[in-house]
């Protein structure tokens, strides 16, 4: 769902080793004005898979990208198929300690924001309020000819009554919530048009080769401008789409703190790096603030 991006780096290589030192993150909780930027590696402890940490999916799924969907009736025909299959593990999926620690510092008013590049919806799941989807979400899907805007879960009964009998077995769901599925397990899948000018319907999230629209891009980056830390979690900053706003902070000599087990795109312009598992991570530091968690899922 995100552009993909042509590396010039070698992820590890000549980049500050990571540490487990959680103090500094606690300090800028403590002192508050802290932005946080979150990516795949926050919804992995939910059961949804990361694209490029260990196993990540990109190994072997290649995602659909913008210019596919909108040329090829085949190619939306595939992708939905599969992402309908997908939803129904993808939707029941529920926040994890990660989600529920930022839900936790947002109401002692610890952030100024949570700017997300996952697509899940999960953090407001875990009571997170305000939230910038940037590459947007799941739940909703858009006509690409009226602009008619539908829940997720209307789509869903609409496929399921056209496509009766539909339980192939998925080998596996990706990040993006497409199934595995082979063309011969997608088989006549039925595709159904927008009810109000039987247009395409296209999942309202930022395909590959698609760009994040500018108005959302400019909302980023003044809250990158008020805040006085940017905390990464869980991304490897390998796009462009959230590595933009790390490195706005740096330039803006705002502190950068990144906790994402694998080395990111992000470290050279970062403080530190925590290299730990991030619902271990955020429970810690949220113990270490006398912050409790609760339990907020509502989803």
């Amino acid at each position: 769902m995100r552009m993909r991006p042509t590396l010039s780096w070698t992820p590890g290589a000549d980049l500050p080793p990571g540490t487990t030192d959680l103090e500094p993150v606690a300090d800028a909780l403590r002192a508050g004005g802290v932005l946080v930027l979150s990516g795949a590696g926050i919804s992995t402890e939910s059961g949804i898979p990361d694209y490029r940490g260990e196993g990540g999916s990109l190994s072997r799924h290649t995602p659909m990208t913008y210019q596919d969907f909108t040329a090829h009736p085949d190619a939306r025909r595939r992708y939905w198929a599969r992402s309908h299959l997908g939803w129904r593990t993808f939707g029941r999926a529920r926040p994890n300690a990660g989600h529920l620690s930022v839900a936790a510092f947002g109401r002692r008013g610890l952030l100024t924001g949570v700017i997300t590049q996952n697509v899940d919806g999960l953090h407001q799941a875990a009571g997170s309020e305000d939230v910038v989807e940037l590459h947007g979400s799941l739940a909703r899907v858009v006509c690409l000819s009226c602009g008619t805007f539908s829940p997720r879960g209307e789509l869903a009964r609409r496929l399921a009554e056209a496509n009766p009998g539909f339980a192939p077995v998925a080998a596996g769901i990706n990040p993006d919530g497409d199934a595995d599925l082979t063309d011969e397990q997608v088989g006549d899948f039925r595709v159904v048009p927008c009810t109000v000018c039987g247009g395409i319907l296209k999942p309202d999230v930022v395909f590959f080769g698609e760009a994040v629209p500018p108005r959302r891009v400019e909302h980023c980056r003044e809250l990158v401008r008020e805040a006085s830390t940017l905390l990464v979690l869980g991304s490897s900053l390998t796009v462009m789409s959230g590595l933009r706003f790390v490195r706005q902070a740096a330039e803006a000599e705002k502190p950068v703190l990144i906790v994402n087990r694998d080395p990111t795109r992000g470290d050279r312009q970062a403080a530190t790096r925590v290299a730990l598992p991030l619902g271990t991570a955020l429970t810690t530091v949220a113990d270490r603030l006398g912050v409790p968690l609760g339990d907020e899922a509502t989803a």
